[in-house]
């Protein structure tokens, strides 16, 4: 299914140039609109009891290529700002050009998200409507709400990719003499393995304020099961917290599947676990339209929730 490779290539950050309408030589334009009916349920209270009807986020993406140059300019439409406010403003999400030095070494500018996690960009790439670790810092890949202003130097190889990206995180005052530093790395060598992972260096003023992070995730296919794995390490306010997730994903067939995830994650302040168990069937009503049914058991310090959710995303 076209999500599922989306999903896929998103591990690789190639999802901007998957399936992408060609303009001419040097443009390309692909993007999506996602939307959804949510229902969330806190067991033993009504209190906290949501619903919402609508689209989430519109993306057009700009996909550019001349030569030994190519570029990618992503204006994004995050209609709920990642479910966490109302803010509907049009945003360049992603502004960023790569020159190939060599037939090994790439060196990126500009702005761009995180080479961590598992879970990506976009609803597009994902297997599932929600994130795994709810709306927290262990949502690595979530270029909504981790984007950087950076420059990356990157050496690819038959079976594997490192990357050293120089960065300011957006929308924070970081002082330009206390750039962060993310090392990133993609391994295939092991037959239908990929694992991938790195460090990011925070270097923020005030070393309180710093948040530093390891991560590392395996996954492999097995035939029509896809099954996946993720490790986080998160050092932030002089507290090492962990998290993780397992998923795998199973087709039944070129247009029906379904989803099994298990993640958690600590909370900040040693304000107990998230701990969250998704089931997603999942099914192509054409080449472009993806269906997401989704179920969510979670706990949250102690709170026990159920959400449900109806998720149709539309990609060209």
């Amino acid at each position: 299914m076209k999500n599922k490779l989306l999903a896929v290539m998103a591990i690789f950050g190639l999802v901007a140039s998957a399936s992408a309408v060609k303009i001419n030589n040097n443009l390309s334009i692909n993007g999506f609109i996602d939307g959804a009916y949510n229902n969330y349920n806190q067991k033993g209270s009504t209190a906290n009891d949501t619903q919402a009807l609508g689209v989430d986020e519109v993306e057009l993406n700009f996909v550019l290529n001349s030569g030994d140059v190519s570029g990618l300019v992503a204006i994004d439409t995050d209609i709920l700002g990642s479910e966490l406010s109302a803010d509907d403003n049009i945003d360049i999400e992603q502004a960023h050009f790569s020159y190939n030095l060599s037939d090994t070494v790439t060196v990126t500018f500009g702005r761009y998200g995180a080479g961590l996690g598992f879970e990506r960009e976009d609803p597009a790439g994902l297997y599932t409507y929600s994130r795994a670790y709810g709306h927290s810092d262990f949502n690595l890949g979530d270029v909504d709400s981790n984007v950087v202003d950076g420059l990356t130097v990157s050496y690819s190889a038959d079976a594997f990719t490192i990357a050293a990206s120089l960065e300011e995180q957006v929308k924070t005052n970081v002082e330009l003499n206390d750039l962060n530093l993310e090392l990133s790395f993609s391994y295939t060598g092991f037959q239908g393995v990929t694992i991938g992972g790195g460090y990011a260096f925070d270097n923020r003023p005030t070393a309180s304020d710093e948040q530093n992070v390891l991560n590392i995730h395996a996954s492999k296919q097995v035939g029509k099961l896809f099954i996946a794995g993720e490790y986080i390490e998160l050092i932030k306010d002089n507290n090492d917290r962990d998290g993780y997730l397992l998923l795998a994903d199973y087709d039944f067939n070129s247009k029906l599947g379904a989803a099994i995830r298990i993640s958690s994650n600590e909370n900040t302040g040693n304000n107990g676990d998230y701990d969250k168990v998704t089931i997603a069937p999942n099914y192509a009503l054409t080449d472009n339209l993806g269906a997401i049914l989704e179920y969510s058991d979670i706990s949250n310090n102690n709170t026990d929730a159920h959400e449900y959710a109806v998720e149709l995303t539309y990609t060209f």
